[in-house]
């Protein structure tokens, strides 16, 4: 046996041109925009340490905070998102004609650009789009709807538009772990008299308990850090009534070009996702007795 191998040492060397590109790209970026949110850091001036006055800052201007109060209402969908993929994974997990027909539709929003979507979701909410036309048309509304224009709503409206682009991903995630469980486990439970809603609960949802735990914390850090649909359908308004806390650091950051003071807002970020990250591990994590 080779020293290489006795020492592992060739498994760095494969791994080695990943790490490189790692570190140039994603550690190293994060450490230093972490140190530049302590700072005044400027493209025009000398750079000075300023401490927390960054911090200070953010938490004393009211976009910023309606903007963590805005992220922190997204985390709303999660539950929601959570158990309809199940259920459409469920449902697809049923082989039927055309199931894979419906498996694919399910996913496309996934695969779907968000400017597509945006554009697409654009027209439906428009005052004069197809949503308002069909409730109309029940005569579920009398007047129409300002979806994306009321500041008491327009919050929601990209809240749903989140929760149908996710819906798919977790679907297929969900599909390949109700495909991994044992058949013998579902006829065992059959021949000992469960019916298919016992089967559900003692067998199926237990099996998926690992799967749960990943797709909502990914649903968490995904809820947290929304951005794209905001920038595509309001671009943080009306009044700033759909500004959330990463959009607010993209805006200080690139549009104001205020970039210490949008890393401390993503820093912020940051560590409400490692902290939610935590708690969910912690919780949702399967007892095994």
């Amino acid at each position: 046996m080779s020293i290489w191998r006795k020492h592992g040492l060739l498994a760095y060397v494969f791994l080695a041109p990943a790490l490189v590109l790692l570190a140039m790209f994603s550690f190293w970026p994060v450490l230093f925009g972490s140190y530049l949110t302590f700072t005044d850091f400027s493209l025009v001036r000398p750079t000075h340490w300023v401490g927390l006055d960054n911090f200070r800052y953010i938490f004393g201007n009211d976009m910023f905070l309606t903007g963590l109060k805005n992220s922190l209402l997204f985390l709303l969908i999660v539950p929601f998102t959570q158990l309809g993929a199940i259920t459409l994974a469920v449902l697809v997990n049923n082989q039927l004609p055309g199931i894979r027909l419906f498996r694919a539709a399910y996913y496309v929003p996934v695969v779907t650009t968000v400017a597509v979507v945006g554009i697409m979701w654009g027209f439906m909410f428009h005052e004069q789009g197809t949503l308002n036309y069909v409730l109309l048309k029940l005569h579920a509304i009398s007047d129409p709807v300002g979806w994306l224009s009321d500041d008491a709503i327009a919050l929601f409206a990209i809240m749903f538009v989140s929760l149908w682009r996710g819906l798919g991903w977790y679907m297929v995630m969900y599909l390949a772990a109700l495909q991994s469980i044992p058949a013998e486990m579902q006829e065992a439970a059959v021949l000992d008299g469960a019916n298919l809603w016992q089967r559900f609960w003692k067998i199926t949802v237990p099996m998926l308990y690992p799967t749960i735990m990943v797709c909502t914390i990914m649903s968490v850090l995904a809820a947290l850090k929304a951005y794209q649909e905001v920038d595509v359908l309001t671009q943080g308004g009306p009044m700033n009534s759909t500004f959330t806390a990463l959009y607010y650091a993209y805006d200080q950051g690139l549009k104001h070009l205020k970039l210490p003071r949008g890393l401390a807002a993503s820093f912020v970020v940051s560590v409400f996702c490692i902290g939610i990250a935590v708690a969910c591990l912690r919780y949702l994590r399967p007892k095994h007795r």
